[in-house]
Parts: structure tokens; C-alpha cells; sequence
């Protein structure tokens, strides 16, 4: 093996190991961090980084700590990972297309308490939504694939994901103007009692979701399925229609990652204000 080689598998290596130090518990993590993590130098562990970035396999978060980057989670789209959702998801994701001919979408909860699309099933509507940011970050509070996987947290967690600044998309119904709090909180208890979001162009003008938490064999919400269509194919009615179909979709590939209604009901006792 030649010199040039040698150095390219040892760069491989470290940003392998770099890569490791990444988990639930550390979502994100300084460079201080990772170069005590990897015992890499602070030169090296930026230098490293850098590449990283450059490729989609780190990100960047608001205050320049580092996340794992979007190219990882599309791989999800193939396979890499986690397998078990997009596998589950799938046929379900394609036989409510066909029910409703509008576009099924599925999101995964982020370690950063984001989302991300990782796969989808179009319309066949010649005007239909299309999502093309697969594996970006998207903050909870934006759309209903989002809401609906927030209003499943325990309490302490929403609260700091409100805590978080809003966007001028964030109203309810009302792209421009900014979301108090409140009233997002008490979206957040009427969302989780029916286990059904709505959103009415929060995020993309025009398209109006419904969407429904998926929960996995611990019975913890780990994504979301949604339908998406433009706002003239979907007034509040057809909303209201498309619901109980995407809830029952989306309990579907719930149960097939051996998730019970009465562990989830557990678990999102958890999500509720303390008592007063």
C-alpha cells in the first residue's frame, strides 16, 4: 500500500470515528468536544469536519456545534437506515396514495428534536406537492408532519422546543404573522388526543397536510406519515375526511414495529402539562 493511500484510509478512519461520537445522547457536540472524544487533534478534528460538511455528513447547528448531516439521512431512502420504518411504511404509504391520489410523505424524528422527509409516494395529479429536501433538518414546529410528532414528547421537551425562536411561518393558518406560545400549546393538546395535525401553508404556500405520529416497538414516536395536496384539492372538509385515513395508516406501520395502543396511551401521559 502506498504513502498516499495509507493517509487516505487513516482519513477515512477518523472521520469514521468522528462520525461515532454522534448519538442520542450527544446530538450535538462542539469541536472541543470530538477532539477530546477521538483524542484527534483540534486542527485535525476541524480539518476533518470541514470534509465532512462539504459532503452532507455533518451540519452545522445555530450555535456552530455540529449534528449528523443530511446526506445520512437520505441514504435512509435506500435502506441505510432505520430499514425497519421505511420498510413498514411503504406498501402502507402506497395504498393510501391510491385511496386518496394525493402525495403520502414520511418523516423521521431527528436526535436534534427535528424532522426530516425521508420517502415519499407521489400523486399522480399533474399539480401535486413534491417534496425535495430529503434528509434536511425541518424544525417541529413547522407543518403538520412536524406538530404532530412534537405534541407526542414528553411536556419538558416541547417546552423547550418552544422555547426555540419562531418563524413567521408558524401561525396556524396565517404564513406572515408570528406564533405566540400559547397558542401553539394549545394546538399541541387537541393534536395528541386525536393523534391528527393539520396544517394550512405553514411552511409551503399552497399546500395544505394532514399528518398522524408513527410509534416504534417501545412504543415511542419516531415519525410521521402525512398527505399533502394543494389547497384548492383540499378545503376543510376533505381535511376532516383524509384524517381517520391517515391515522389508521399510520397505526398500521405502528403495529408493525410491535407498537400497543396501550403502550403508546402510556407513554403519552408523559406528553401532558403537569398538573396546575
Amino acid at each position: 500500500m502506498t504513502s498516499g493511500r495509507r493517509r487516505g484510509v487513516q482519513s477515512i478512519d477518523r472521520a469514521v470515528t468522528i462520525l461515532r461520537c454522534f448519538d442520542t445522547a450527544h446530538p450535538e457536540l462542539g469541536i472541543s468536544d470530538i477532539a477530546r472524544r477521538t483524542g484527534l487533534s483540534t486542527s485535525t478534528t476541524h480539518r476533518l469536519l470541514s470534509a465532512l460538511q462539504d459532503n452532507g455528513l455533518v451540519r452545522q447547528s445555530r450555535d456552530r456545534r455540529y449534528a449528523l448531516g443530511p446526506l445520512l439521512l437520505r441514504l435512509a431512502r435506500v435502506g441505510a437506515a432505520p430499514a425497519s420504518v421505511l420498510d413498514a411504511a411503504r406498501p402502507v404509504m402506497t395504498r393510501l396514495r391510491d385511496d386518496v391520489d394525493e402525495t403520502v410523505g414520511l418523516h423521521v424524528l431527528l436526535p436534534t428534536r427535528e424532522r426530516a422527509v425521508i420517502d415519499q409516494v407521489e400523486s399522480r395529479q399533474p399539480l401535486r406537492r413534491t417534496y425535495t429536501e430529503f434528509g434536511a433538518p425541518i424544525p417541529l414546529l413547522l407543518g403538520a408532519p412536524g406538530k404532530v410528532l412534537l405534541a407526542a414528547l414528553p411536556y419538558d421537551v416541547q417546552e423547550l422546543v418552544l422555547a426555540r425562536p419562531f418563524t413567521a411561518a408558524t401561525r396556524p393558518g396565517a404564513p406572515g404573522e408570528a406564533a405566540e406560545p400559547d397558542v401553539l400549546r394549545k394546538q399541541l393538546v387537541g393534536i395528541r388526543r386525536r393523534n391528527v395535525a393539520f396544517s394550512r401553508a405553514e411552511r409551503t404556500s399552497g399546500i395544505r397536510t394532514v399528518a398522524a405520529a408513527v410509534f416504534d416497538g417501545a412504543d415511542l414516536p419516531v415519525a410521521s406519515l402525512s398527505v399533502s395536496a394543494p389547497a384548492g384539492r383540499m378545503p376543510e372538509e376533505r381535511m376532516e375526511e383524509y384524517a381517520p385515513l391517515v391515522v389508521a395508516a399510520a397505526w398500521s406501520i405502528s403495529e408493525q414495529l410491535g407498537a400497543t395502543r396501550e403502550g403508546v396511551a402510556a407513554y403519552l401521559t408523559r406528553a401532558e402539562p403537569p398538573p396546575a
